[in-house]
């Protein structure tokens, strides 16, 4: 699963006995080199089809880590592109391969931006939010965004139950659950909390409307149905920009 490049498994093991934020803090220089960092064929495929929902101007990357996800941002947005996270390591890594982006740390539950970006993203971070603080994340972006802005993130086609893939979530899970019953600080990072009907309900309720495209690059499952999908939640025009319309 990992490079020689990656971390070891010493090293893995004290990240995973950390808070998130030191943990990621312990892992920044070698995250790219792990199977954890979002991979380039997905990164296009969400472009691909960010491309015909612009034009857009702003961008903002929510938990950004070490910057995979900007130059996404930077193939769709004509303005300036921001980053997001916690992780002051992280965000090193990130500032060093986008020197031209703006980069803030900060709690994506407080996001310190006024309405000011046409385009939110977010890769592979939603594991780290308890299903109590998704609403309280997307309320955020949803301020972060100028009416009519777009919030777009991938999200993949669960496994089939009693797959391999299944079993392997649900194990990693259980793990997480038993290790952060057990040990303080707790991390907070979970696969199986993150289901299309719940995130479809609380993204409504944040005050998005949202569409599922597929990204057919990534292809299908038995059944015909994509793989993945792109959630595209879009924030409603304010009241006198609807009159006007």
């Amino acid at each position: 699963m990992f490079s020689p490049e990656g971390p070891t498994l010493r090293e893995l093991t004290r990240q995973a006995l950390s808070s998130v934020e030191r943990g990621y803090d312990l892992l920044a220089t070698k995250f790219d080199a792990t199977p954890f960092r979002t991979p380039d064929r997905l990164l296009a495929a969400v472009a691909d089809a960010l491309e015909p929902l612009g034009p857009f101007d702003s961008g903002l990357d929510v938990c950004c880590g070490t910057g995979a996800g900007l130059p996404v941002l930077r193939s769709v947005c004509a303005g300036r592109v921001a980053g997001v996270d916690f992780s002051g390591g992280m965000l090193a890594e990130a500032r060093a391969a986008n020197p031209a982006a703006t980069l803030v740390r900060a709690d994506a539950l407080a996001l310190p931006f006024a309405p000011v970006f046409d385009l939110a993203v977010s890769f592979g971070a939603f594991g780290h939010f308890l299903p109590a603080e998704q609403r309280t994340l997307f309320t955020q972006v949803h301020a972060s965004l100028r009416p009519g802005g777009v919030f777009a993130f991938p999200l993949p086609a669960p496994p089939r139950v009693g797959s391999a893939p299944y079993w392997t979530l649900w194990g990693f899970d259980a793990v997480m659950r038993l290790r952060n019953a057990l040990w303080r600080p707790p991390f907070v990072m979970y696969y199986r909390t993150f289901r299309l009907a719940d995130v479809h309900a609380r993204l409504e309720a944040a005050g998005f409307r949202t569409e599922l495209r597929p990204l057919p690059s990534l292809g299908a499952r038995e059944d015909g149905s994509p793989r993945c999908r792109l959630v595209v939640a879009r924030k409603g025009l304010e009241r006198e920009d609807a009159h006007r319309s």
